[in-house]
């Protein structure tokens, strides 16, 4: 085997590897593959022959130039979606859409969306030492930091991520549960198990994603709430549980970008009312966390 192709050979070994850590810097498996074929890109103009740890080296490489599109992305601060249609944010179902839901699972939709609203350099830091187990040692030349500051990096992006701590507060772990019964119940289209969570005097407030008064609108009642239940079904499935404001809710963000979050207030056991916000601006208010393993 010549030299060029030992060097293929290793690339195409590492390359779910690489396509994990880009994926979990971006959070869309289109520049994910973007950033591992700019990788492979370099890879052919470099002579990569005499280093000693690919995967490390690739590793580094793929993270320059996810961090770099991640500023890129910051600084023009790509359109936010508008939201007038809630089935415009849901991934569709060929084989891409479907793809893209099973990396959020296998990564967790809920850290995507938190990990968004990191800086570039914090997100680079916690994923690369916290995910990929690279000392800080190897993170501070890529963020151009002291190998102490970017741990201060990393620290920092962990404390945004795990948020409040539901430990021992048996109030917050009952209404997880019910928010997760909620989703299930919904993905499965089973109104017997909706209305046993629901108040009879359940509220739905839903906007719109735009300031237009007439983009927002409420309904009462669990009947009338189960006749629109059946629009949210197929939605359901790319929504995930995560910590609002310190609270159990829903998120839906195609791409780990956040375009829906629903709010919940209950009384007692059972679900009050339920707030669909779509603002772009209501949106970035949220205090967003991951909550403990087991929802996802």
């Amino acid at each position: 085997m010549s030299e060029g192709e030992e060097i293929i050979s290793q690339f195409e070994e590492h390359r779910d590897h690489l396509r994990g850590v880009a994926y979990r810097m971006l959070g869309s498996v289109s520049d994910a593959d973007d950033a591992v074929q700019e990788a492979w890109l370099r890879v052919r103009r470099t002579d990569a022959a005499d280093v000693l740890n690919l995967r490390a080296w690739l590793t580094t490489v793929v993270a320059r130039i996810s961090l770099n599109m991640l500023r890129a992305r910051t600084a023009r601060r790509e359109a936010l979606i508008d939201g007038d249609e809630l089935s415009r944010t849901i991934p569709s179902s060929a084989p891409d859409g479907e793809q893209e839901a099973m990396l959020a699972d296998s990564v967790g939709l809920a850290l995507l969306v938190v990990l968004e609203r990191l800086t570039p350099a914090e997100r680079l830091a916690f994923v690369l030492h916290d995910m990929f187990d690279l000392p800080f040692e190897e993170i501070a030349p890529i963020v151009r930091r002291s190998p102490a500051a970017a741990r201060q990096l990393a620290s920092r992006a962990r404390r945004r991520v795990r948020g409040v701590s539901m430990s021992g507060d048996a109030d917050l772990h009952r209404r997880r549960e019910v928010v997760e019964a909620f989703l299930a119940a919904s993905r499965e289209g089973d109104f017997g198990a909706l209305v046993a969570l629901l108040d009879p005097d359940v509220v739905l407030r839903v906007e719109d994603g735009t300031q237009h008064p007439a983009g927002r609108h409420e309904i009462r009642g669990v009947n009338v709430l189960l006749e629109r239940a059946q629009n949210f079904s197929r939605a359901a499935r790319f929504c995930r549980v995560a910590l609002l404001d310190g609270n159990p809710g829903l998120v839906m963000a195609p791409g780990g970008h956040l375009t829906r979050a629903l709010v919940f207030e209950f009384s007692g056991d059972r679900v009050a009312s339920i707030e669909v916000i779509a603002d772009p601006a209501r949106l970035r208010e949220l205090d967003l966390s991951v909550p403990e393993a087991g929802a996802q």
